[in-house]
Order: structure tokens, then sequence, then C-alpha cells
């Protein structure tokens, strides 16, 4: 099923400023329509050519499974990870109080709140898979292709699910009492990255089935400990009750470094709200969903994450929260309920980072398709595939490959610390393009396309949320150049700026690859790249490049 629509993304014989009750709007799906595909039109099809044609993206009707349960679970099972288990110990650690440390956390949901406002404005003003590709190329029209390129780079080099996947490991090697060491740990997160694979790119019902499952799961684990915080604020501990409350802001700490880090690392605990926007080609209605799914995910994990860490104040003491380190969760539950429990905690938090690993490589496999569908990777065709089971195999294949490169290759010490840190910075810069091209499209409306009314998204995020969003993430971006306090470098021999100078670099090499394939070798070899939409035998559309040699007069 395909449908037909002009150069500005208005479908034909609609007026391009109606925008009243059903009628669709550009970039979007036909609200309330839930079989409609979404589609936008952008781009011309000549490389560096002035002017746009027509571009059709389309998508099929079956491969539309994601309801609004299992977009609410998409975003809180990559929200949730194993973070809240243990970061709270680090955030008390580098803020000094108790107080500083929840203030810290209110600041992060706020700064959560702006991006989810930022995505969900752009989500449901182009609401197809890519999430981030589709919000770039949108606003960063020239040169052509330039940001995409850079934007493959950060999606096909890091392997998100590696880092959850080897925590998995050894939650569940403790669990089962088996000492841990860096090869039997890796094991069994291979294991658990090659079991996310299979199942979503072989069962893709049966994968959001078990995502929802586990996410409920999540939510029954951070129940059980608000309710056992309630318990322990009545004295009810296997311990003699602990006063963190009366003087809560005893002890704050004038450290710069430590209030920057400490907020630095309650910001990536949120960091998730996203997650839902990279599959909104495969939503059942998806601007509808998303409007509803995304706040109340987000809502959902705020509320859980103050109330748990209230929890752990009600039962552990500062300082054993601070000496904690990454079993913080392990402390509480043996205060409340005895040396035993701390095992089954171990069972609870690899069940979370499962419940992750599923739900980030549900979405990278996703990125990694929808950049094969763009058509200027090698071997395009096969990433953009939706073969053999009406699901991105090989886009999961791909971030299944470096996830497990990233999880076995690298050394214990600096060198691995170095591959996980690297993942997660290259996101604070797209995040910061992402929210200066919203400003941009606020300020300059009629940069981007002639007639303002061509932006008009059902959500509106509002010019002051996305500056905020924007000088968050310009934040995230220059913090961890700040030098760090004696003691608290993250690397012992490396410095600790290097994963922030490499991930850019990532970026960069994207621009590299653009300006060999799309400038100096059609240069040197006397031809321009002509590109054409197809639409494949699965409903898909996808883009095919080909070469015209340049006939000189």
């Amino acid at each position: 099923m395909s449908k037909s629509f002009d150069a500005s993304g208005v479908p034909r014989n609609v007026s391009p400023t109606d925008h009243s009750g059903d009628l669709p709007i550009p970039g979007s799906t036909e609200i309330g329509d839930k079989g409609k595909e979404p589609v936008i039109g952008r781009v011309g099809d000549i490389l560096g050519d002035g002017g746009d044609t027509e571009e059709r993206y389309t998508t099929s009707d079956d491969r539309r499974q994601v309801s609004f349960i299992s977009a609410v679970f998409l975003i809180f099972n990559r929200m949730v990870g194993t973070g809240i288990f243990a970061t709270p110990a680090e955030i008390v650690s580098l803020s000094g109080s108790v107080g500083l440390s929840l203030f810290i956390w209110v600041i992060g949901m706020l700064i959560a709140g702006a991006g989810m406002m930022t995505y969900l404005e752009f989500g449901t003003g182009i609401p197809r898979n890519g999430g981030e590709k589709n919000y770039l190329e949108y606003v960063y029209r020239r040169p052509k292709f330039l940001v995409t390129a850079m934007y493959a780079g950060y999606v096909v080099l890091l392997g998100w699910a590696g880092s959850n996947s080897v925590i998995f490991g050894e939650y569940i090697l403790s669990a089962a009492n088996v000492e841990v060491n860096r090869w039997n740990q890796r094991g069994v997160g291979l294991a658990c990255v090659t079991s996310a694979f299979l199942i979503h790119g072989l069962a893709l019902k049966w994968g959001l089935r078990l995502q929802n499952l586990l996410g409920i799961i999540k939510l029954l684990i951070l129940l059980l400990i608000i309710v056992s915080g309630f318990a322990a604020l009545g004295g009810h501990l296997k311990v003699e009750k602990p006063d963190n409350f009366s003087n809560a802001f005893a002890g704050t700490t004038g450290s710069a470094y430590g209030i920057v880090t400490a907020l630095y690392n309650v910001i990536w605990s949120y960091i998730g709200y996203s997650n839902a926007n990279y599959a909104l080609s495969e939503t059942k209605n998806p601007v509808q969903t998303l409007k509803r799914a995304a706040p109340a995910a987000l809502i959902l994990v705020s509320i859980l994450y103050m109330l748990a860490n209230i929890a752990y104040f009600a039962a552990v003491p500062k300082a054993d929260i601070i000496s904690s380190g990454r079993i913080v969760a392990a402390t509480f539950f043996r205060n409340m309920f005895g040396t035993r429990a701390e095992r089954v905690l171990s069972v609870f938090v690899a069940l979370s980072a499962f419940g992750n690993v599923l739900s980030v490589i549900f979405s990278q496999g996703r990125l990694v398709q929808e950049i094969g569908r763009e058509g200027i990777l090698p071997f395009s065709r096969l990433w953009a595939s939706n073969k053999p089971r009406n699901a991105p195999f090989m886009g999961l294949f791909e971030h299944w490959l470096v996830s497990v490169i990233i999880m076995i290759a690298p050394p214990p010490g600096d060198a691995y610390n170095f591959i996980l840190n690297l993942i997660s910075y290259p996101l604070a810069v797209v995040n910061v393009f992402v929210a200066a091209g919203l400003v941009h499209l606020y300020l300059h409306p009629f940069s981007v396309h002639r007639n303002p009314q061509h932006w008009n998204p059902p959500v509106r995020a509002t010019l002051p949320i996305a500056s905020f969003f924007l000088l968050s993430n310009i934040y995230l971006v220059v913090a961890p150049f700040v030098p760090p306090s004696p003691g608290q470098n993250v690397y012992q021999h490396l410095p600790y700026f290097l994963h922030c100078v490499v991930g850019i670099g990532i970026l960069l090499a994207g621009a590299v690859y653009w300006a060999f394939w799309a400038v100096i070798l059609p240069k040197i070899g006397g031809y321009e790249l002509i590109r054409e939409n197809r639409i494949g035998d699965d409903g898909w559309s996808s883009n095919v490049f080909s070469r015209r040699a340049i006939v000189k007069s």
C-alpha cells in the first residue's frame, strides 16, 4: 500500500495549509487512521542539485505491531536499566548530601522532560522510523546527505547493547554463586545479546511481548523497593533506623566537579525517552500513540526514580550508601530482608539489564535499517532488508556484531571503561543539533520551507523548552572536558577526555566518508550520483544510487 505526495510532503488533492480535522499534516500520518503509513517528501534525486523532487516513503501495514503498551515499555525499558540500582550511591558521594542529591535528580527529570517534548514535536511531525536521522535531515539539508553520513557513523560504529549485556552476565553469575571473571561474565553477556537479537529478528511479536513482560517485572521490582522504603520509614528494618532526613543538606560539597559529574550521571539515567521515536513506522496510529506513550513513560519513571531514592535513604545510612558503590540496592535489600535477599536482588538486576538490552537492540537495529534505506552505505540493500521474517534482521545483526566486539575485544581496565563511555557521549552531540534544529525552526520558520505552515506538528515543545534542552545538551558535551578532582579520573592511565574526543571523531569520520563518496570520487571519476526511490517487494521504500557520466561539452 502506498500513497502519492508532492514535494512539500502534502498529499495530492489536499490543501497544504488545511490541517483541520482529520486531514494529514506534512510528514505525518492521517490522524485517527491507523492503517496509513508516514510519508515525507524531501531532497532532489541528483546529489548536489538545487531542486526538490517527489520522494515517497512507504511502509507495509503488516509491520504495525507496536501498540500503546509496547511503546510505553520501549521507553520504560530503555530508561530503567541497571542505573537506579547503583547510580544513587555515586550521586550522594559526589554531591555530599541527601538533600542536594534529591535536588539533582529533580533537575535531571526536568531536562528529560524538555528532551521528551523536543522529540515529541519532531516525532509527531515526522512519524517514521529513524528518530534523530529524520529530524537532522529535515533541518540540515545542505550539503545533501552530509548529516546522514555523519549520523551513520554514530549508528553503525557504536554498540549500545554491549554494556548492559555484560552487567547481565555479572549479576546472573552472582545469583548463581559463581565467581565472576572476565570470560564467564562476557560469555553470559554474549548469550544475552544474542538471544535478544534472535528474538527480535525472528519473532517480532514475541520480542515485543517479552519486552512488555520484563517491563512489568521491572515496575514490580521498583514498587517493591518503594513499598519497602515506606516500611523502613516506619522503623521496620533489620538494622537501626538511619537518620538521613533531619538534616538533609549536611555535608553538601562545594566541589564544582562533583556537582557537574553528579548531574551528568542523573541525566544519563533518564536517557531513553526518545526510544519509541525509532519505530514509528511500525507503531499503530503513531502520532496518537506517541503523544500518550512518551509522557506516560517519563512521568512513571520520574516518580519511581524519586521514590526509590527516598526508599534507599529511609533504609540505608548515608555513610553506607556512599561506601556501597555499585551495590546500594543490595545494601538496601540486606537491611530490609536480611543477607539472603542480596542474591534475589542479583536476579532482579539481571532481568532489568536484559529488558534494557531487548529495548536497545530493537531500536538500534531499526536505525541501521533506516541508514541502509538511504542508500549511502556499502551493501545498503542488505542493511535495508526486512527478510527473512518481516523484521530488520540484518540491521539487528549489524548492531549485534558491533556490541559483541565491544564486549569481547577490549581488555579489562581503562580500555573497557573507555569503550563504555564512548558509546554514550556522541548522543549528547547529536542532541545538541536536534535541539538547535528545533530552535531554528521556531526562530526562522521560512528558512527550511517557504511556507511555515509546512511545519505544523500536532505537538509543540515551545521555544523556551527547546532552548532549555539545547543548553542542557551543550552542558553534557562540555562538562566531560572539565578537569576532574584528584583521584576522580574515570581512567587510570588514559586522558579523562579521551572518549569525548574519539566520540566527536566518529561523527567526523562520517563526514570524511561523505566527502570521498559524494564529492572527491565523483570529481575524479567524472560522474554524478543519481538517486532513485524504489518500492520493494515488502512494501518499504528505499533509495538506490547509480553513476551517470558527465558529458563534457
